[in-house]
């Protein structure tokens, strides 16, 4: 690093956060976010710019086609610098992770033989659960890595044994998008290294809060949703380059074995949301820059970085406030880390209210215009596991940075009326 960066002890300034977001003017509070973030202004406006002036297919040899297929390359590249990837041929984009990890799994499972194991955890978004247990059809062992029932945390003494010789693929949540927890990613990805295996990471729910760094997480895929990391509804996987190089395409049979990432994109992404990426990073930046002035020494890495470090102190705080109160309850049952600690969990908090269905909790707020939700939010296993079903799993508050101390004190003040 050309320096060290600043531990954060400025407060964010979320009038210069807010003005970024203009579906905030709109006088509802956002608490769904793991669901969907608010879409950047300047994202908008990039797409608009690409309709309005460079609406044509990519690779012909006149002007506006080659203003649009930089415009399409320069989004790959965006989100390329926004997780550290070494190259934007890395990163895949696609409509949606789960798609991604459905391309990756089809593309994988033909590389396997009957015998070769992959272990999936039982606290993940099915994503990246459902598509490796479908590979059993073809005589693949999915084992499964539970949460400890106690901590609900994913334990790495519970991981060893379930890998063997045959173990081919890890596949894990970097945070868990009902439990908020922070899965030690890098640690885990050397164990599984270490017994000759991969790891494939869903991000999803991490990727909103903090920067998903793949080099310095030595991941072999990872993947999440740019439409929740405040962007349009396209997705991205990062793979490491051998990695894609060897794995049979998903395209057109002759697509050349080495176009990364177009032989894994049939069609290609969308032009407009691929170009729209760009205000990704640039926001991150900006933000960095607004509160410690542009330092011409730091990479664009570093500075997202400090941006993130921002985002972090203050859902921090947000964590903490919701997490005192409910705590207060006696008859409410915090599914997680009950700790507000940024180290731990992110602001995605998820309870359930003794003797209370929580389908029932969300309409009593939605008069109030806040959006909050309840469910099992695609983590199936996990809250089938906890025995929540009967009582339509949990209700879950997930917020990010854009939103306020004055918010969720609104929230708090409705669900203390409540029970």
């Amino acid at each position: 690093m050309s320096q060290q960066l600043l531990t954060t002890t400025k407060l964010l300034d979320l009038d210069f956060v807010r003005s970024h977001f203009p579906a905030l003017a709109h006088n509802w509070t956002f608490f769904d976010n793991a669901g969907g973030s608010q879409i950047l202004q300047p994202v908008v406006e990039r797409m608009t710019e690409f309709l309005y002036d460079s609406n044509v297919q990519l690779g012909a040899s006149y002007d506006v086609s080659q203003v649009a297929s930089e415009r399409v390359a320069q989004g790959t590249a965006a989100i390329a610098q926004l997780i550290n990837a070494p190259d934007p041929d890395t990163v895949i984009l696609g409509s949606s992770t789960s798609a991604l990890f459905r391309i990756l799994a089809h593309c994988l499972g033909q590389t396997l033989q009957p015998g070769d194991e992959i272990i999936v955890t039982n606290c993940a978004h099915a994503a990246n659960v459902t598509p490796w247990m479908e590979l059993q059809q073809q005589g693949i062992t999915v084992r499964i890595w539970p949460v400890d029932p106690n901590s609900l945390e994913l334990r790495l003494e519970d991981l060893e044994p379930l890998m063997t010789s045959r173990t081919r693929l890890v596949a894990v949540t970097h945070t868990s998008n009902v439990l908020g927890t922070i899965n030690p990613i890098r640690t885990i990805a050397d164990r599984v290294h270490a017994h000759g295996a991969l790891i494939c990471v869903d991000g999803v729910a991490y990727a909103p809060h903090r920067l998903g760094n793949v080099q310095a997480l030595d991941v072999d895929f990872y993947a999440f949703s740019l439409y929740k990391v405040y962007g349009p509804h396209l997705a991205m996987l990062y793979g490491k380059r051998q990695h894609l190089l060897d794995l049979p395409g998903y395209n057109h049979f002759f697509i050349d074995q080495t176009a990364i990432p177009y032989k894994f994109q049939p069609g290609g992404a969308s032009y407009e949301l691929s170009y729209g990426l760009t205000a990704i990073p640039q926001y991150f930046q900006a933000l960095a820059q607004h509160h410690w002035g542009e330092d011409v020494t730091m990479t664009p890495v570093e500075q997202i970085q400090q941006a993130f470090d921002l985002i972090q102190h203050h859902e921090e705080t947000l964590s903490d406030r919701l997490l005192i109160f409910l705590r207060s309850k006696s008859n409410v049952r915090i599914i997680g880390c009950s700790d507000a600690d940024a180290s731990k969990r992110v602001p995605t908090i998820s309870f359930t209210v003794d003797g209370v269905n929580s389908d029932t909790i969300p309409p009593q707020i939605d008069r109030h215009k806040i959006g909050i939700r309840y469910g099992h939010f695609y983590a199936l296993r996990l809250i089938q596991a906890l025995g929540l079903m009967p009582q339509n799993g949990v209700v879950r508050v997930s917020m990010v940075h854009y939103n306020t101390v004055e918010e969720c004190d609104r929230l708090i003040a409705l669900l203390d009326a409540l029970f």
